[in-house]
């Protein structure tokens, strides 16, 4: 496994961005992660979820070659803004095949909030499945890539009729 899976998963990370009036995105609101323990062991599986109410808003990696080319995974979550209101629905989109090209968003506009990973040796990489939330009938707009692929996009502060971005 190398930067390709990066490359691939991180366009998964839908985040909730510029909910936050003029002050822009908080991230000097979170602690310091660098302390926080992986959450997971080299070519080992792994589920992360975050607290009901909560979009995962960080993702940070470590390579290691020696142990399978493989990788350990640390995330953040942070809660979204009050006018997203609770999670209408949650679930688990589907799995990616391990060794295979991907590109995936959360289906019905949602946002991702968990991950859940198992590891193959066959192929040194690693299978993916996404936990995603959805608000109300919000929809994703204004969004860009960000560094990693990752896409970020701001939510509407009403109902919306179409079915994903």
């Amino acid at each position: 496994m190398d930067l390709t899976l990066l490359w691939v998963l991180l366009p998964l990370v839908t985040v909730a961005w510029g909910q936050y009036g003029d002050y822009g995105y908080p991230y000097q609101q979170y602690h310091d992660y660098s302390d926080d323990g992986w959450v997971n062991l080299n070519r080992q599986g792994f589920s992360y979820q975050c607290p009901h109410g909560q979009v995962v808003v960080a993702v940070r990696s470590i390579f290691n070659k020696k142990e399978g080319s493989d990788r350990q995974w640390n995330y953040a979550c942070m809660p979204t803004p009050q006018n997203l209101g609770e999670p209408t629905e949650c679930w688990w989109e589907e799995i990616n095949r391990a060794g295979m090209e991907w590109y995936q968003t959360c289906s019905n506009n949602g946002l991702v909030a968990g991950f859940q990973s198992r590891y193959f040796e066959s192929v040194l990489d690693r299978e993916w499945q996404f936990y995603c939330c959805r608000y109300s009938k919000r929809c994703p707009y204004s969004c860009w890539d960000r560094q990693w692929k990752f896409i970020m996009c701001r939510m509407t502060d009403y109902d919306c009729e179409f079915a994903n971005v």
